[in-house]
C-alpha cells in the first residue's frame, strides 16, 4: 500500500476541483496495475464527488447546494454566544457543513490495467464549500503493483521517449542490450530502510543513476578504444566519436537534472560528488597507462572513483531519499564503496573467463588497469614473461599468451580471495544497523556480485 497527501488551493466559496488527472498520475507513477485508490477529505467542509465535468452542469450543482442550504438561513452552528472555546478567527460556515451532508467525505475508485475505472463522462471532484482555502485529501493506493525493477525500466523508457533521436537512439540501444542494473537496485533497496519510502520517487532516482552509469560507459568505451559493449558495437563505433561524446555529455546533464528535480539536497550533493570522483579517476586511469600494467595502489585509486563511487552514492542516496538515520546512511555508503571495489575485481576476472561472452583478454588489448594482470606481472614464475610481452606492441598471439599466463598463475585466486574479503567487510558494515528485513537481500546481492562469470 502507498499513502500520500493531495494538496491544492481553492479560489472561490463553492468550487468543483477536478482531481482526475492528478489521481491518474498517482496511479501511473506508483505502478499500480489492478486494485483500488481510496480518498478521504481531511476537512468537514470539503466533499468528494464523481460526476460530469461540464461548466453548466457544475453551475447547476452550485445553485442546488445554495438552494438547499442557503448562506443566510440562520444556523445555530454560527451562534458563537452558545458555543464554548471558539477561536477568534472561526469562520461562519454553518451552510458549508450542512451542504457537506449532501456529499461524502470518502471515495473508493477501482484501478484496472494501470488506469482509473471511470465512465466516459465521469470525473473525480473535490467540492469546496467554504473557500477559498488550502485543502488536503488523503490518498491510499492498494493492489498489485509493478515490481521495483519494472518501475525503473518504465521510468527509463519514459525518459528516453522524450529525448531527441540523435541522443536517445544510441542510449536506448545501449540500455536494451541489458546490464545488471545493480546500481538502481541498490538505490531501491536502500530507499526502503527509512521511514519515508516512496517507490515511485525511488524509481525516478534509480533510473537517473542508471542513465548516469550508462553515460560513463559511453565515454569509457571510447577512451578505452573498445569495439563492443554488452555484445553490441559501442556508441563511438556505431555513431562516430563526436556523437558518442555528445550522447554521453547529454545524459550526464540529464541525469543530473533529474536527480536535482527530486528535490532532496543531500541526494543531489551525494550524486554530484560521485560524478566528480568518476571524472577525476578517468583522468588518473588515462595518465597511469604510461606505467602499464601498474600497481595495486594505483589500481585501487582508479577503481574507487570509476566504479565504487557510484555504488556508494547509490546506496547513500537511496537511504537519504527515505530519510534514514545518519548512521544507517553512513553504513550503507561504506557497504556500497566496498561492494563497488569487489565488483570491479570480479569484473577483471571475467576478462579471463571463456564463458564471459566477450573475447578473452580484452582488458589486456585495451591496456586497462586490471588487478589479475598486476598480480601476474608480480608473480615470480610468469611475471618476467608477462612484463616482457606487455612492453611490446601486443599482437593477437601476445594477448592470448598473456591471458594464458595469467590463468596459469596464482593471480586469479588472489583477486577472488581479495574480492570475497571485501564483500565480508561490506557485510560487516551493515551488521549493526536496522534494515527492516532487507539484510538477506543485501547479503545475497553482495555475494552474487563477486561469484559470477559474466
Amino acid at each position: 500500500m502507498i499513502s500520500r497527501r493531495l494538496h491544492f488551493q481553492t479560489t472561490r466559496g463553492t468550487e468543483f476541483v477536478d482531481l482526475t488527472a492528478r489521481l491518474r498520475d498517482d496511479v501511473a507513477r506508483s505502478g499500480l496495475r489492478t486494485g483500488r485508490i481510496h480518498l478521504q477529505s481531511l476537512h468537514t467542509t470539503l466533499g468528494l464527488a464523481v460526476n460530469e465535468n461540464e461548466p453548466l452542469l457544475l453551475r447547476d450543482f452550485q445553485k442546488l447546494l445554495e438552494r438547499l442550504a442557503p448562506n443566510d438561513a440562520g444556523y445555530e452552528h454560527d451562534d458563537f454566544t452558545r458555543r464554548f472555546e471558539i477561536r477568534t478567527d472561526e469562520p461562519i460556515n454553518g451552510h458549508a457543513h450542512c451542504r457537506q451532508l449532501l456529499l461524502t467525505g470518502f471515495a473508493t475508485l477501482l484501478v484496472e490495467a494501470g488506469d482509473l475505472v471511470l465512465g466516459r463522462w465521469q470525473s473525480v471532484f473535490a467540492v469546496e464549500l467554504d473557500g477559498p482555502r488550502h485543502r488536503e485529501v488523503a490518498v491510499q493506493l492498494e493492489g498489485d503493483f509493478l515490481s521495483a525493477a519494472e518501475l525503473v525500466e518504465r521510468e527509463i523508457t519514459r525518459q528516453l521517449r522524450g529525448d531527441p533521436d540523435p541522443v536517445a537512439v544510441p542510449m536506448r540501444r545501449l540500455m536494451e542490450a541489458g546490464g545488471k542494473r545493480l546500481r538502481p537496485k541498490l538505490v531501491q533497496l536502500a530507499s526502503q530502510v527509512g521511514p519515508q519510502h516512496e517507490p515511485n520517487r525511488a524509481a525516478e532516482l534509480a533510473a537517473a543513476v542508471e542513465l548516469l552509469h550508462n553515460a560513463t560507459l559511453i565515454h569509457d568505451d571510447y577512451v578505452d578504444e573498445s569495439t563492443h559493449c554488452r555484445g553490441r558495437p559501442i556508441v563511438a563505433a556505431a555513431e562516430g566519436a563526436e556523437r558518442a561524446i555528445a550522447v554521453g555529455d547529454y545524459y550526464f546533464a540529464k541525469a543530473t537534472r533529474l536527480i536535482a528535480q527530486i528535490g532532496n539536497h543531500a541526494v543531489t550533493t551525494t550524486m554530484a560528488e560521485a560524478l566528480e570522483a568518476i571524472c577525476a579517476s578517468q583522468i588518473d586511469d588515462v595518465a597511469l597507462r604510461g606505467a602499464y600494467p601498474g600497481d595495486r595502489e594505483s589500481y585501487m585509486k582508479v577503481v574507487r572513483g570509476k566504479t565504487a563511487a557510484l555504488f556508494s552514492a547509490a546506496c547513500a542516496s537511496g537511504a537519504l531519499l527515505s530519510e534514514a538515520d545518519p548512521e544507517v546512511v553512513a553504513a550503507l555508503r561504506r557497504y556500497g564503496d566496498l561492494l563497488g571495489v569487489a565488483f570491479q575485481m570480479a569484473d577483471d576476472m571475467v576478462d579471463f573467463s571463456q564463458s564471459s561472452g566477450k573475447p578473452v583478454g580484452l582488458d589486456i588489448r585495451q591496456r586497462v588497469l586490471s588487478l589479475p594482470l598486476i598480480y601476474a606481472a608480480e608473480d615470480r614464475e610468469v611475471g618476467p614473461e608477462v612484463r616482457t610481452l606487455l612492453a611490446g606492441t601486443l599482437n593477437d598471439r601476445d594477448v592470448q599468451r598473456v591471458a594464458e599466463l595469467v590463468v596459469s598463475s596464482d593471480a586469479l585466486r588472489r583477486v577472488r580471495d581479495e574480492a570475497r574479503q571485501l564483500v565480508d567487510a561490506a557485510l560487516e558494515e551493515i551488521e549493526a544497523i536496522e534494515l527492516d528485513g532487507l539484510r538477506p537481500t543485501l547479503v545475497a546481492l553482495a555475494r552474487s556480485a563477486v561469484d559470477r562469470n559474466s
